[in-house]
């Protein structure tokens, strides 16, 4: 009688020493790409003769000319149109009807904004709010933070072991996470500018601002795994 046995033979193999650390870095840069959006409406002046949205755009295209504005930076973002005459009345007078148009104005710097819209006639300006701000080099600034994060893990991973006298053995998982969000639109401040350009006009011109636009922080964060010798 012959007896067959079978074992099943344990993995022998050692687990894996490790450490797991993550990392983070920003960076504050001051944007050089500020779109505004400027709104220019019709109104009635003495209640007799109306103001032309024609008047109002000559007005604000020869502040941007004379501001040293690249004619490709001031557009038109869209057109509206109201009427105050009431809808059951036939007849309709194009006095009644107020044109507005909006404007896309695009800056590297605030500091031409006072004078731009003090040479526009105050009653004619409608709104002004920033619609968008960036940095033309953000994608560069964007990968280096995210390897100053990788390398910030691993200084982390470096210290740590070294504090009971191991190393690391090379890098087994990177994850990145997605905390890059810099986008921070505060209309709130364009009208603030608006606001002083009106009252700075009131008493013969507004100066350029010297007050820089708020910084951009730009950050990333990332996991790492490392292998220990």
């Amino acid at each position: 009688m012959t007896a067959t046995a079978f074992a099943q033979t344990p993995d022998s193999k050692p687990p894996v020493k490790k450490i797991e650390v993550t990392g983070s870095a920003e960076m504050e840069i001051t944007p050089d790409v500020i779109t505004l959006n400027i709104t220019l409406r019709e109104y009635m002046k003495n209640k007799s003769s109306k103001v032309a949205i024609t008047t109002l755009e000559k007005q604000l295209q020869d502040a941007v000319e004379k501001a040293g504005i690249p004619k490709e930076n001031f557009t038109i973002a869209n057109v509206f149109g109201y009427n105050y005459d009431q809808w059951w009345r036939k007849k309709k007078n194009d006095v009644d009807f107020m044109a507005r148009k909006q404007y896309s104005l695009k800056l590297n710097r605030l500091d031409k904004i006072n004078g731009i819209l003090s040479a526009v006639d105050d009653e004619g300006i409608e709104s002004v709010n920033i619609a968008s701000y960036t940095h033309s080099k953000m994608d560069e600034y964007r990968k280096q933070v995210k390897m100053n994060a990788l390398k910030a893990a691993k200084a982390k991973a470096e210290y740590l072991l070294g504090a009971i006298d191991e190393k690391i053995a090379g890098v087994l998982e990177v994850q990145e996470f997605n905390t890059d969000q810099y986008s921070d639109v505060r209309p709130e401040m364009a009208n603030r500018v608006m606001y002083k350009a009106a009252a700075a006009d009131a008493m013969g011109g507004a100066p350029d601002s010297n007050i820089d636009f708020k910084t951009i922080k730009v950050r990333a964060e990332v996991r790492a795994v490392f292998g220990i010798k």
